[in-house]
């Protein structure tokens, strides 16, 4: 498995390479016998080195030192060097946490397409997904012995718009975090937007919406949390909020290591996701476990994930998301009404379950290999 996701900080991609990994090894323990599944774990890096958390302990740790740049391309363009030749060892299974193929002479490639927002809106992209993503998905896409995705949203644009037969994609989603609920909401609490600064997360429509929702409010306006880390699209909004009439309302806290996660949804009023796309959405399913009400957009996979328990709103309309923030933050019975929804919805979802998904994946894509 590709964990390169997971190295430095676990966004999106990155928390559900580290929880898959985590549950495959749970669904089968090294115990001294041979198990059904033997994980390794493969990253690269010029500096950053692989030191697996106790929950990965079962899994054998690869870990070379290779500039990921370099190691991509020559992956990406020239499908080479295998993994075999890289790593001296031999696999059933490479399986790609990302869209293009982890290379391998004999070992038959499961990948995973979380979106295919870098196909749809390219601008909105950057780096080597801007510049490999959308030329070569779909040849790497038809070459893998079996697709994963995390969502029907996302199934269905790799039928669609890739090609793929439907009988070859597989959805696997995400789990909910193993969080007891929180006891109660905090009155003062702040209104959370958790995801990296970029722009199909729609943060200036966030940002148009809350100058709506601080003349409404007044001084009583809660704050906006933004909690994710900032890219170089974000400067323009970073910006924004060092003005008026943002300026002491809104407050940027950066990357939230996974360990801080649970204290900082629990300081929360209620979480706002308005992308324009989302494969999935891991930030609302943390919510919804938690206890946290949510506004979300209608668009990707959000819908398919909140279901009856949130509220969602068109990402286009600032006006919209206010008035969905207003009446979280003011209609206290509705807002416990999705609390007790949301719960209801987190249960849906099960890492562990996830995990025997993916395990007949890879037995799968060996037998057609």
């Amino acid at each position: 498995m590709d964990y390169r996701a997971a190295l430095r900080e676990r966004s999106g991609v990155g928390e559900y390479t580290h929880e898959l990994a985590a549950a495959l090894l749970r669904l089968h323990p090294r115990n001294g016998s041979r198990s059904p599944l033997e994980l390794s774990i493969f990253s690269s890096s010029w500096k950053d080195r692989l030191r697996p958390s106790p929950d990965l302990a079962g899994a054998h740790a690869i870990d070379k030192q290779v500039p990921v740049a370099l190691l991509n391309f020559a992956w990406h363009r020239l499908g080479w060097p295998a993994a075999e030749t890289l790593t001296g060892e031999q696999f059933d299974v490479t399986h790609s946490l990302h869209p293009l193929i982890l290379p391998a002479r004999s070992a038959a490639s499961v990948v995973t397409i979380h979106d295919l927002n870098f196909l749809t809106h390219p601008e909105r992209t950057r780096g080597e997904i801007r510049r490999d993503y959308p030329a070569l998905a779909r040849e790497h896409a038809h070459r893998a012995n079996a697709v994963i995705v995390p969502s029907e949203f996302t199934a269905h644009e790799v039928v669609t718009r890739l090609g793929v037969p439907r009988e070859r994609v597989t959805v696997c989603s995400p789990g909910a975090p193993n969080w007891a609920p929180r006891s109660a909401s905090p009155k003062d609490g702040y209104v959370l937007f958790f995801g990296t600064l970029e722009p199909r997360k729609n943060v200036g429509g966030l940002l148009d919406a809350y100058e709506v929702v601080a003349r409404a409010f007044q001084a009583s306006a809660p704050e906006l949390v933004l909690a994710g880390k900032a890219t170089d699209e974000s400067r323009e909004w970073l910006a924004r909020i060092e003005r008026p009439p943002l300026k002491g309302l809104v407050r940027h806290i950066g990357y939230v290591d996974p360990s801080q996660r649970k204290e900082l949804y629990a300081g929360a009023r209620l979480l706002v996701q308005p992308s324009f796309e989302e494969g999935f959405g891991i930030p609302v399913l943390e919510a919804m476990t938690l206890g946290i009400p949510v506004v979300a957009s209608d668009r990707g996979a959000l819908p398919e994930v909140v279901g009856d328990a949130g509220l969602l709103v068109n990402p286009e309309h600032p006006s919209e998301i206010a008035a969905a923030i207003d009446r979280m933050l003011t209609d206290e019975p509705f807002a416990a009404k999705a609390v007790e929804r949301g719960f209801a919805r987190a249960r849906e979802f099960d890492w562990d379950r996830t995990a025997r998904r993916v395990f007949d994946v890879y037995q799968l894509a060996c037998a057609s290999a």
